[in-house]
């Protein structure tokens, strides 16, 4: 594994250059974000920011957690779902608009030189295309990506260009049957070449993950998507329950912030059943 010393998080003002749709209904609910690229000596993909535009009010008080979705060496893009009150005016911003970001926030995903396989599920995806862009060894990469809406929805392009992506749009019972099982076989077969498996995306999707990857005994990472509100553990609102194999024997067995010892973890290390 690739680490290296901690990544500190700091305040910035940065300025929106672009926010673009995707997808085709009115409701126009999946956006990119592109803003102005922070001053970070450096970032990895899992990590997330906490951003808040500076035209709220204080009646949306609290600042909102976005994966980092990529960052190029003129901006940070963020991949995101209108999913409330927040997310809803955070799709309102226009370009010279400005915005508080604080970050980069987090654990992040392992990064090895052996075959891995990426695990999303709808917007999951999100951190997944950094990932596959800083990865050293991409002929080592594949993905297999579940979504209910269709794919125009996701920035799926974005992956192809780098790897190789299976997609199965869910419109039925039977395609959840079919995903469950894929994602079985796959991690079977990662088990077997000892790779490694990295998820991202709603909990049921990272249930599944989560006790395959204890049934097969392969290495496995999750990213947990809780509900933040400050991002650096002072609030106690996004907890995820540990495993007794946790490293911080204090904690095993017991929640810990999702926000400061997350949101990737490894999957032996949680139980997500208590979640």
């Amino acid at each position: 594994t690739m680490e290296n010393a901690p990544i500190l998080p700091i305040r910035a003002e940065l300025a929106v250059t672009d926010l673009i749709p995707f997808g085709y209904d009115k409701e126009r609910s999946f956006f990119a974000l592109t803003l102005a690229r922070p001053q970070w000596a450096e970032w990895k993909p899992g990590q997330f920011i906490m951003l808040r535009p500076n035209s709220w009010n204080c009646e949306l008080t609290w600042a909102r957690p976005f994966s980092i979705c990529r960052v190029t060496p003129q901006s940070l893009v963020l991949f995101f779902q209108v999913a409330g009150r927040g997310t809803k005016e955070i799709a309102k911003l226009k370009p010279k608009d400005t915005v508080t970001v604080w970050g980069p926030l987090g654990t992040h995903f392992a990064v090895e030189n052996k075959p891995t396989l990426l695990l999303a599920g709808g917007i999951g995806i999100a951190p997944f295309a950094g990932y596959v862009e800083q990865h050293p060894v991409q002929n080592q990469l594949s993905m297999f990506f579940s979504h209910r809406l269709p794919e125009q929805y996701y920035p799926v392009e974005s992956l192809t260009r780098h790897i190789e992506v299976e997609t199965r749009y869910e419109q039925k019972q039977e395609d959840l049957t079919g995903t469950i099982q894929t994602i079985r076989q796959k991690m079977e077969e990662t088990a077997k070449k000892n790779g490694l498996v990295l998820a991202c995306g709603p909990m049921p999707f990272l249930k599944t993950v989560w006790k395959n990857a204890l049934e097969l005994n392969v290495s496995a990472q999750l990213s947990l998507e809780q509900r933040m509100a400050c991002g650096i553990g002072a609030c106690l609102g996004c907890v995820s329950v540990t495993s007794a194999l946790y490293p911080d024997k204090e904690k095993a067995g017991l929640p810990v912030q999702t926000c400061t010892k997350g949101p990737v973890f490894w999957a032996h290390e949680l139980n997500l059943d208590a979640q």
